[in-house]
């Protein structure tokens, strides 16, 4: 019988941060173009939002004054597309769009996160169909 408490048991923090303030070639190119006036903006853009992923859910946090907090449970996830633009890889970055039964947030895009995207989807992967299975929304959980 499967049993799944050892990953239920805490919440692993898998990724804390929020998107990179020069994350792709064109930002960097207005960064410079503009005397880092453009870098500022950006800096001012992507400050007040913070990414938190854990074991169980997905938390996009923003606002300067007024913060909402937004919560992706990780059995909502039905998709995740990952994308590497050139600019992007050279500067360690990469976007994620998350595909969700969540009526509020049916798609949700995290953008320049300052990590390999590929690889963490590879550490949130078990942990979605663990969410799934916990909730019967699959047969069989990641046997990895």
């Amino acid at each position: 019988m499967y049993d799944s408490t050892s990953i239920r048991e805490s919440e692993i923090e898998l990724f804390d941060g929020g998107p990179a303030v020069i994350g792709s070639l064109s930002r960097l190119f207005w960064a410079v173009a503009t005397l880092g006036l453009a870098a500022l903006y950006f800096w001012l853009e992507s400050a007040n939002i913070r990414y938190r992923i854990t074991s169980q859910r997905i938390l996009i946090e923003s606002g300067w004054f007024h913060k909402q907090i937004d919560t992706i449970e990780f059995y909502t996830i039905d998709d995740i597309q990952m994308s590497k633009p050139l600019g992007q890889r050279l500067l360690g970055t990469g976007n994620m769009l998350l595909i969700t039964r969540d009526k509020t947030n049916p798609e949700v895009h995290l953008m320049r996160v300052p990590a390999n995207v590929t690889a963490l989807y590879e550490q949130m992967r078990p942990y979605i169909e663990d969410a799934k299975y916990r909730h019967r929304l699959m047969r069989e959980p990641y046997r990895g």
